[in-house]
């Protein structure tokens, strides 16, 4: 296994981070205890979580996840110093979690006692902002026009930035938490945070996660370049694009219990002609050089600059071997220009 240094953090953390937002829905605790073993005997040491999770979310399975792992941790006190934990507090919209209230001070603190309590921990090593109080272009909202940017503003969103970071910081000096990241964000966002970071002498954040998989790959290079520039780590969600491009959906497939068989917050928006031609377009490109599509879409991430750890997911041992041994995949140069050839053809399918 390969590591990274997680920004400026000074924590070194595997290439590949194990995600677990299926533990508690398409998962038992028995199989997140099989993952979390497998994932460390193979040098994996960073574990993503969030309060929402499981997904799809639901009030009545709300921190079941984080409880998953808090009864590993409970069992295995002596291994939480082995493992670099994330977990996330969710942005507004949900009404079964604070009234779907924007992100505040208040909730910070609410939240990370809450998400300690449930992962029988005294701390968080990367605590993220899931998602901002503002929309943003993210959840399939990054087509053009989708959202309008002139009636964001701006001073208000950086107020409330500002006393979220302070009330981070609160927890930072309690020792409850170690580092903070953000997640679905946008260049604009990042900079805020940095500058007032700086200007009141905050946390900084070190880190941020982001879809970006063959069929999303919007933050090249511009957020990605600011977060190479300000060593902000940057984090793949979802690198296979929900499942899409390990094929299996092809040709309106549906195997028992994936992902598109479940109901979905947002609705199956990858699901469009052009994802099926995209998709089918790497399959080939795949088989051509040997590989299985999610060893190719995996290790297309891996390689991308300015990736430091892709959050990778299962829902059985066998793509959890899969997926862990793509990281050792090299991708020849031929490969890399079919690749290429292919995303130019689908820069954004969905």
């Amino acid at each position: 296994m390969n590591y990274s240094e997680l920004g400026h953090s000074g924590l070194s953390v595997s290439r590949v981070c194990l995600g677990s937002m299926t533990w508690g829905v398409q998962n038992t605790q028995q199989d997140a205890d099989q993952q979390i073993e497998y994932a460390l005997e193979q040098g994996v040491n960073f574990v993503d979580t969030a309060e929402l999770y499981p997904v799809p979310p639901s009030g009545e399975k709300y921190g079941q996840t984080e409880r998953i792992i808090g009864d590993w941790l409970g069992r295995h006190p002596e291994r939480r110093k082995n493992i670099i934990l994330a977990s996330k507090i969710v942005g507004p919209g949900l009404s079964y979690i604070r009234q779907g209230s924007p992100i505040s001070p208040a909730s910070v603190i609410k939240a990370v006692d809450d998400s300690l309590k449930r992962l029988n921990t005294d701390y968080i090593d990367l605590y993220q902002l899931h998602w901002p109080n503002r929309t943003s272009p993210h959840f399939a909202k990054h087509a053009v026009g989708r959202v309008s940017f002139s009636k964001t503003d701006s001073a208000a969103e950086t107020a409330q930035m500002l006393a979220v970071l302070q009330a981070l910081n609160t927890c930072v000096e309690q020792g409850k938490i170690r580092f903070c990241g953000l997640s679905n964000e946008t260049p604009w966002g990042l900079t805020q945070y940095l500058n007032l970071s700086k200007q009141y002498d905050l946390p900084r954040m070190v880190s941020m996660q982001n879809e970006f998989n063959l069929l999303h790959s919007k933050d090249w290079p511009y957020l990605i370049e600011h977060c190479v520039a300000e060593n902000i780590a940057y984090l793949p969600w979802s690198p296979l694009a929900g499942g899409a491009l390990s094929g299996k959906y092809l040709n309106n497939q549906r195997p028992e219990g994936s992902r598109w068989t479940l109901e979905q917050r947002n609705g199956i928006f990858r699901d469009t002609k052009n994802t099926e031609l995209a998709v089918s377009g790497y399959v080939d490109v795949a088989k051509a050089h040997g590989l299985t599509p999610c060893e190719l879409a995996l290790a297309w991430c891996n390689n991308v600059d300015g990736v430091t750890s892709t959050i990778i997911g299962a829902t059985n041992m066998t793509q959890l071997h899969e997926n862990i041994a793509a990281f050792k995949k090299p991708l020849s140069e031929q490969a890399k220009v079919d690749i290429a050839t292919v995303l130019k053809q689908y820069p954004a399918p969905f």
